[in-house]
């Protein structure tokens, strides 16, 4: 995931800051509680293509 790409990205419902899990292959937002693909190198930021994360697991991130 390009450093510069992360850096301008934020979450399309709130506008807040995401954290990129490599392992996952994600970009989440904690405020959201929502998981955001990366497929082939590229986030799919739409509401629909997002996991709900429970709360362990954000707090996990925290």
């Amino acid at each position: 995931m390009d450093a510069r790409l992360l850096e301008i990205l934020v979450c399309p419902i709130c506008k807040g800051p995401l954290d990129y899990l490599k392992d996952k292959q994600e970009l989440v937002c904690k405020a959201d509680r929502l998981a955001y693909p990366i497929r082939d190198g590229i986030p799919v930021m739409l509401e629909d293509e997002a996991r709900t994360m429970s709360a362990e697991e954000v707090e996990a991130l925290r």
